[in-house]
């Protein structure tokens, strides 16, 4: 079993519907798997996992799962007869703990053994879980019948107990509301992936292709991972999967998988489908009034707020700085609010659980929306109110693409990337970090929106987001209280009128 291999075995844990949705006491444990940074790690289970390499030798790995799951431990992965986990729960309980494959005594222990001890409890587990669910899904009284889409060929009886005739609606609704709030239990992802059915590619980027799919008659975006960004896709599984991110302005998760088409596999985020697109392509061709500014800019900030915070108690959520904030990763509602989109460079941290979680993804952010210590390389890689402050920055620089297209007097201006007069359409290291640290130059402001209260107190606000002393920017929720204030005075000026 290759790393690889032990890593989305990993995140299948992570995700498994098994999981204890109430806080459970956590352990130190010995760990040596390659993301850890020390000799230990905190999480709600200590486990040791053995592998038989083809020569015989045998490979343990020690570490810890951030779930108070139960089901893979003591078990085969995925039937392979080499590769078992044993979990324990105690300070460092896995530092001596063997498996039962060690314990086994070669080709001649009793199959009967492994059968009972194997495959008889998980089966039951299933039988449990899905008789369950059924029941749900029964008491429900669906009214709608939709026509199933299935070219994977899988089990109907996933469909009927899991997924019966839901909808996307019903099924959030049903599993997003209760429990640990992280998204849908992982079976319930897969049997929705295998039912989409990809319809048109609507972009494409670095990272792979956007499909728009359908299930069961509704639209449904599908991001499509090149296998050169497979760490994006598996840490933007692993943040929808593991944190509380239900909100309006932040893009609706539906399901992760990883699939086979056309004898290759492919990595899939599955997620809510805005027909709009991103805010890139919306500024492209649509003008707007100041008002409709601020409500974009408003909705925007909401996100960026939700993500920054850190909130407490058994439906919480660690706090999380973007990293790679800019219009392209902004998409546009119907209700022409913004949600913010594209996890996959993610830090969180969590002060109640002391820990900064970088990830290991080499990719780094859009040279064009760095801030000025991520190009000097100044940045304090230990803090994450660092991290916060380069998301301040690139908030500053997605204001001014929307309040250029805002009109004023009659008159608007084209659209532009920030710094459109001074690099090159794809801008190196070197030529960002020369025009912004060096010549200290930020995107020009015209006089025209002095004439507007709403566009020029945005342009206050960018001028504090474009501070080069990253402790000298706004906060999220300083901006987002300053918007609000702002759109109260907008309303009340409307109802005087």
């Amino acid at each position: 079993m290759s790393q690889k291999d032990i890593w989305l075995f990993s995140l299948a844990v992570l995700t498994s519907p098994f999981s204890s949705a109430t806080v459970a006491t956590e352990w130190t444990c010995v760990c040596d798997v390659p993301s850890c940074k020390e000799e230990t790690c905190v999480g709600k289970k200590c486990f040791v996992t053995e592998i038989v390499e083809s020569d015989g030798h045998r490979r343990r790995t020690r570490g810890c799962f951030n779930t108070n799951v139960m089901e893979h431990c003591s078990s085969r992965v995925n039937g392979n007869m080499n590769v078992v986990v044993e979990c324990c729960a105690s300070d460092f309980c896995n530092k001596n703990l063997t498996t039962h494959l060690s314990e086994e005594k070669g080709p001649d222990a009793s199959v009967t053994s492994l059968v009972l001890m194997t495959v008889l409890p998980s089966l039951l587990i299933l039988l449990l879980l899905f008789t369950i669910l059924f029941w749900k899904v029964r008491q429900c009284n669906r009214k709608r019948s939709l026509a199933r889409v299935n070219d994977f060929g899988d089990t109907e009886f996933l469909k009927a107990s899991i997924v019966g005739d839901s909808t996307l609606g019903d099924l959030l609704d049903e599993y997003c509301t209760t429990g640990s709030g992280s998204g849908l239990p992982f079976l319930v992802q897969r049997t929705v992936a295998r039912q989409i059915t990809l319809v048109e590619c609507v972009g494409k980027g670095r990272f792979g292709e956007v499909w728009r799919g359908m299930w069961q008659g509704e639209n449904v975006a599908v991001k499509i991972f090149s296998s050169r960004d497979e760490q994006s896709w598996f840490r933007e599984t692993e943040i929808y999967n593991t944190v509380l991110l239900r909100h309006e302005n932040i893009l609706g998760f539906i399901a992760s998988d990883m699939t086979s088409r056309n004898s290759s596999t492919q990595l899939w985020l599955i997620t809510h489908y805005h027909n709009s697109g991103s805010l890139y392509d919306y500024l492209q061709s649509t003008t707007m009034d100041s008002e409709g500014c601020l409500q974009l800019a408003v909705s925007i900030i909401c996100g960026l707020v939700h993500l920054h915070v850190e909130i407490y108690g058994t439906q919480g959520k660690p706090a999380i700085a973007h990293r790679d904030l800019k219009s392209r990763n902004i998409l546009v509602k119907e209700n022409k609010q913004c949600c913010i989109a594209d996890l996959g460079l993610a830090v969180i941290h969590s002060q109640s659980g002391d820990y900064l979680d970088i990830g290991n993804n080499p990719r780094v952010g859009t040279k064009r929306y760095m801030a000025p210590e991520v190009l000097d390389e100044t940045i304090r890689t230990d803090s994450f109110e660092s991290y916060k402050q380069t998301d301040i920055w690139a908030y500053g620089l997605v204001l001014w693409e929307i309040s250029r297209r805002t009109i004023i007097n009659g008159m608007v201006e084209d659209y532009r990337t920030p710094f459109f007069d001074v690099v090159p359409h794809d801008p190196s290291f070197e030529d960002m970090k020369k025009v912004v640290c060096i010549d200290q130059q930020r995107p020009n402001i015209p006089n025209t929106w002095c004439s507007d209260n709403i566009l020029s107190a945005l342009a206050k606000i960018m001028r504090e987001c474009w501070y080069p002393s990253p402790s000298a920017r706004l906060t999220a929720l300083r901006i987002k209280k300053t918007l609000n204030k702002l759109k109260s005075s907008m309303d009340q000026t409307k109802q005087e009128c």
